[in-house]
């Protein structure tokens, strides 16, 4: 296993544990490198950052962000970038503005099918009600009896086709990856396993991701099967990228991995971590 992991969520976004408990849990189960990467916003990082120092751990910033590619949205997460750069400070402040309005026109599909009140019971899952998301409006319907768990909910309610989906623009590509380097930061695509994309069009997308500056896409992923990670494997070495790693932590019971550690990378495949960190030991590491 490697004692790294660069996708995290907190309740600064839609996790549910505050940033230093989230580095804790990961410290307790061998993490030596972190990254906090909330959704489109880097409140937390300063929390994280302390925990993490106090804790003998490395941690470099992250955040994760909404982009809107065609049809298609996808998420970008930076890291190892100043989390105070205008670039990014204005670009994750114009993608939340966007935020409470998609959660109104949400509550008002699920209304139109007869599911009342989901808006202020998201809303009682958001720290910040700027940062209003699917998973906040899950947690409600799973409370309020509609689904067994939040992963149900997002197949009978969240995504495209369903009653309480919505389309939305977010950032476009070429911005999220601009406001990332400006920052002195490295994209990686996250866990691309995820989208639902042919074979033809994931290949127009790392195409167009690499031209436009991303440097690496997340190879090992809470998101991501072993035939996943083989295949995106192959993909980085072809395309030039950088590989990461992430659990994707949210919640316990939420997702299929604690924080702090996941599978090695597999040979052949150069770390993104290695621009900001050594491991003390080559022991299990890639």
């Amino acid at each position: 296993m490697t004692p790294v992991d660069l996708h995290c969520h907190s309740n600064i976004s839609d996790g549910l544990l505050p940033p230093r408990e989230v580095v804790r849990k990961a410290q307790a189960r061998g993490c030596q490198l972190f990254a906090l990467t909330d959704h489109d916003d880097v409140r937390g990082l300063p929390d994280a950052a302390d925990e993490a120092a106090l804790l003998g751990m490395q941690f470099i910033n992250g955040v994760e962000i909404s982009v809107s590619w065609g049809k298609h949205t996808l998420h970008i997460v930076g890291l190892g970038f100043d989390r105070d750069h205008p670039a990014i400070v204005n670009g994750l402040a114009s993608v939340r503005a966007g935020r409470a309005e998609r959660g109104e026109r949400m509550a008002a599909s699920l209304a139109a099918v007869g599911i009342d009140g989901v808006l202020e019971g998201a809303r009682k899952y958001a720290d910040n009600p700027e940062m209003i998301s699917r998973t906040h409006f899950a947690r409600y319907l799973v409370e309020a009896g509609k689904a067994k768990d939040t992963r149900s909910v997002f197949k009978k309610f969240l995504v495209r086709g369903k009653p309480g989906y919505v389309e939305h623009e977010w950032a476009r590509l070429h911005e999220a990856i601009d406001w990332i380097r400006e920052a002195g930061g490295v994209a990686v695509l996250a866990h691309p396993g995820r989208y639902e994309l042919g074979n033809e069009t994931l290949r127009v997308l790392l195409t167009e991701y690499r031209r436009l500056g991303g440097e690496a896409i997340e190879v090992v992923s809470g998101s991501h099967g072993a035939a996943d990670v083989g295949r995106f494997s192959r993909l980085a070495q072809e395309f030039g990228f950088l590989a990461s790693c992430g659990t994707d932590y949210h919640a316990t019971g939420e997702g299929a991995r604690e924080p702090g550690l996941n599978a090695d990378l597999p040979a052949g495949c150069e770390p993104v971590w290695a621009r900001w960190w050594t491991p003390p030991s080559t022991t299990n590491l890639p």
